[in-house]
């Protein structure tokens, strides 16, 4: 049976919001730069949460280049937040940004968070793009930090995605899911598919996003058998599968 197609987009009448959040772990563009765009476009994000986002040569251009070929604009992040970065499209009013550059272990890579707060109609949202540490007590300090930085954005309703680096049955994302005011979309409306890693043999799923508990969550999970989303675009476009929420937000 194919998967059911994801509420579009809209304000309420109350004020509240309906959003697409993709969070997509794209792998320094290294692949097929326009499978990757194509399965963004396909997925209409209204933000794009992502990992791995190009961080040397002329990385400012790349990342433009990519939201530009998925109808979206560079809301922050990239080098400056060591990979995390944060895409968005013309329906939201952005309100502030700031890239956070998380403690350096020695002889681990740099790790940092892109945040934002944003606006949809009469909601307010604060937002997170995170990629955790492959090493097990650092991913666990930063998921810490990254409760700590939600609780700090001083908005009601939040969501953060990312690239975890740890399962469900993990102590950082169970950690993050067992979080009083955080749910795991997935967990709490499943939907697609369920594996990220890796695009080409899925069995784990690393790949998240989190959404504060006054959010209602439509749908969240890897946009299978959906229009304009390929098997062999998310094959060749990196190394991840994307993970896709519809959320309703409340309005402020």
């Amino acid at each position: 049976m194919a998967t059911p197609l994801l509420p579009n987009s809209r304000t309420e009448a109350d004020g509240s919001a309906v959003i697409r959040v993709l969070s997509y772990n794209i792998r320094s563009m290294r692949d097929d730069a326009d499978a990757l765009a194509r399965v963004i476009t396909a997925c209409a994000p209204d933000l794009v949460l992502v990992q791995e986002a190009p961080r040397f040569f002329r990385w400012r251009k790349k990342l433009a280049r990519l939201a530009a070929a998925s109808g979206q604009v560079v809301l922050t992040g990239g080098a400056t937040a060591a990979g995390p970065a944060i895409l968005c499209g013309l329906r939201a009013t952005v309100e502030r940004t700031q890239d956070v550059l998380l403690p350096l272990t020695p002889g681990l890579h740099r790790r940092g968070f892109a945040t934002a707060v944003v606006r949809f109609g009469g909601a307010r949202l604060g937002v997170l793009s995170c990629h955790l540490s492959l090493q097990r007590d650092e991913r666990y300090e930063q998921g810490g930090m990254l409760l700590d930085r939600l609780a700090a954005m001083g908005v009601e309703h939040a969501v953060a995605g990312g690239d975890l680096n740890d399962t469900p049955d993990g102590r950082t994302f169970g950690h993050l899911a067992g979080h009083a005011n955080l749910q795991d979309c997935h967990a709490t409306a499943p939907w697609g598919g369920e594996f990220t890693s890796t695009a080409t043999d899925p069995r784990k799923r690393i790949d998240a996003v989190f959404a504060t508990k006054g959010i209602e969550v439509l749908g969240c999970g890897v946009p299978l058998d959906q229009p304009g989303v390929s098997a062999a675009d998310l094959r060749a476009a990196t190394d991840h599968l994307p993970v896709l929420a519809a959320l309703r937000v409340p309005a402020a």
